[in-house]
């Protein structure tokens, strides 16, 4: 009996052996595998950030290259008639998204509320009697804010005339393009004289047509 215990016990030692090769091997396989498969997932990730750095390289080089036309383009032509529409186009965004962002407090109450300053003046809607005032016979008034005026409700001088301080903030604040010039222009001061039958050296010029028909506004 004893005698096969030396056989049992070196089989048994083989088949720890066997068993731990075996466990060996199929850890190579799975941790191996598993390196390989990282290292391609990285290089796969590499690959892919790169071509999508050179795609924005790409970008921005054609962007580059449009800016330099348009620059080369303003400064060749900058003096002609396209050139002029060209720099116009250009300004006119920033030009309002300037007057946008320094909005003044027109009322001077310490609060800017934009289109709500001071008090809005009462309007009309259609002139009276059919006609309006030559509101262009106030200084500062051109054709363009002329027509801003009335659809804004204003026809005569006898309304302009009679604004106080706070309706005077709420047009300045409600002239788009022309915001301000309501004060800066002092239109009320020649409402008056205005709408008595008076007249300024500026609507003497108007009324002789030596404003308007030479001079766009």
């Amino acid at each position: 009996m004893f005698r096969n215990w030396g056989f049992l016990v070196g089989e048994i030692w083989i088949l720890i052996l066997l068993a731990a090769l075996l466990g060996l091997f199929v850890g190579w396989l799975i941790w191996g595998g598993r390196r390989n498969t990282v290292a391609d997932g990285t290089g796969t990730e590499v690959r892919k950030l790169r071509a999508d750095l050179e795609t924005c390289h790409a970008t921005s080089r054609e962007k580059d290259d449009l800016i330099g036309r348009l620059e080369a383009r303003l400064e060749g032509r900058g003096t002609g008639a396209a050139g002029g529409d060209v720099k116009r186009a250009v300004s006119a965004p920033a030009a309002g998204a300037a007057e946008k962002a320094v909005d003044p407090d027109f009322d001077r109450d310490g609060v800017d509320e934009g289109l709500n300053e001071g008090v809005k003046p009462v309007t009309l809607d259609a002139p009276r009697g059919g006609k309006g005032d030559n509101l262009k016979k106030i200084k500062g008034v051109g054709p363009k804010l002329e027509q801003l005026c009335n659809r804004l409700g204003f026809w005569h001088f006898d309304q302009i005339a009679n604004w106080s301080d706070d309706e005077k903030a709420w047009v300045d604040a409600n002239l788009e393009g022309f915001k301000g010039r309501v004060t800066r222009d002092d239109w009320v001061e020649q409402a008056k004289l205005l709408s008595e039958g008076g007249k300024t050296e500026f609507s003497k010029r108007v009324e002789a047509g030596d404003v308007y028909d030479k001079e766009k506004s």
